[in-house]
């Protein structure tokens, strides 16, 4: 089955201007709910990962067959990829029916690729990782077990992280420690997005409208029964990692301001602060003066100003990035946009 024209998926809503498309979606919606539900739906945003594909697709599959027989479905998400990503997924699907491929309009970043593959997935559970393979999919058999004990959520929580600097190891460890301090509900430490899911967390993930995604945040947020599984992580079987320094940060400040509002409350108290030491400068002064003492010269007077005018930007900055992420939301636009849908 293949899907393309104006077939615009956003939060997993189908928007449609044509009648006929309409109608032919409406014989496939009820095709889809006539056709039994794969056990498992994996989900597998991809971006320039055109050298290690093959290799996923061989330990994806065997792990698979392994656990849930040929009940399930793959749903690899290309976010706009610049190499032969996207020829590859092509080739995957057209070779095997359980292959589902979804092609974004343009690059949206992981977390909103991530968004997108989950709103095609149809399985009563959902298992999602990375496609450099520094998740094993071999950890599918024992994370499923674990589930069946009653949970909603298995997260995978990385005791060891293999390939990585010192710098990235450490600045993350601090990141999710400083986040947790900062949060009002706990974040697992040293946890990305690998996890298996029941089908109710996603349904609830999907229906919260958040631009600026931080999941696993997101899915700690949701609730239910959750449950880390310790695994060690592998070094990227090829290529290089999507996530440099820059993005890095950038992921951060995402996650720090989707949950907290701790920075705001800290710019009000720096406000205070060099209110009041202002207030104390006043009184020293106006005794100085009236004792007839000789006021300092203009070097205390500039560095009061900078202190207090870095102040003031700093407060500023906080405040825009709150009012920045309130005015792209306030838009309305769909979080990212389906170019194409191909099915078995």
């Amino acid at each position: 089955m293949f899907f393309k024209g104006r077939h615009i998926v956003a939060c997993g809503r189908s928007l449609s201007n044509d009648r006929v498309e309409s109608q032919e979606n409406n014989v496939l919606a009820e095709n889809d709910h006539l056709t039994p539900k794969p056990q498992l739906s994996v989900v597998i945003p991809c971006y320039n990962e055109s050298e290690v594909l093959d290799e996923l697709r061989r330990r994806l599959i065997s792990a698979l067959e392994n656990v849930v027989g040929r009940s399930f479905e793959i749903v690899l998400v290309d976010d706009g990829s610049k190499d032969q990503t996207a020829e590859i997924l092509r080739r995957f699907q057209k070779e095997d029916p359980r292959f589902t491929i979804v092609l974004l309009s343009r690059n949206h970043g992981h977390q909103l690729a991530l968004t997108a593959g989950l709103s095609v997935a149809t399985g009563e559970r959902i298992f999602v990782l990375d496609a450099d393979l520094q998740d094993p999919p071999e950890l599918l058999g024992p994370m499923m077990a674990r589930m069946d004990e009653g949970f909603d959520v298995v997260y995978g929580q990385r005791r060891s992280r293999a390939g990585e600097s010192s710098f990235k190891l450490t600045t993350a460890r601090s990141f999710y420690r400083l986040l947790n301090k900062l949060v009002d509900i706990e974040i697992p430490v040293d946890t990305g997005d690998f996890r298996l899911m029941s089908r109710r967390v996603v349904d609830v993930l999907q229906s919260m409208p958040e631009k600026h995604r931080f999941i696993r945040g997101m899915i700690s947020w949701i609730g239910f029964s959750q449950t880390a599984f310790p695994y060690d992580r592998d070094a990227r079987f090829a290529g290089e990692t999507k996530y440099p320094l820059r993005k890095m940060l950038v992921f951060a400040l995402d996650a720090i301001t989707s949950f907290s509002i701790i920075p705001l409350r800290i710019a009000a108290v720096m406000g205070v602060l060099c209110a009041s030491a202002g207030g104390l400068y006043g009184a020293y002064t106006l005794v100085q003066w009236s004792l007839g003492s000789v006021l300092p010269g203009w070097t205390s007077l500039t560095l009061i100003s900078l202190i207090l005018g870095g102040m003031q930007l700093t407060v500023l900055g906080i405040i825009g990035e709150y009012m920045g992420r309130l005015y792209i939301q306030s838009k309305g636009r769909p979080n990212f946009i389906i170019d194409k849908v191909i099915r078995g």
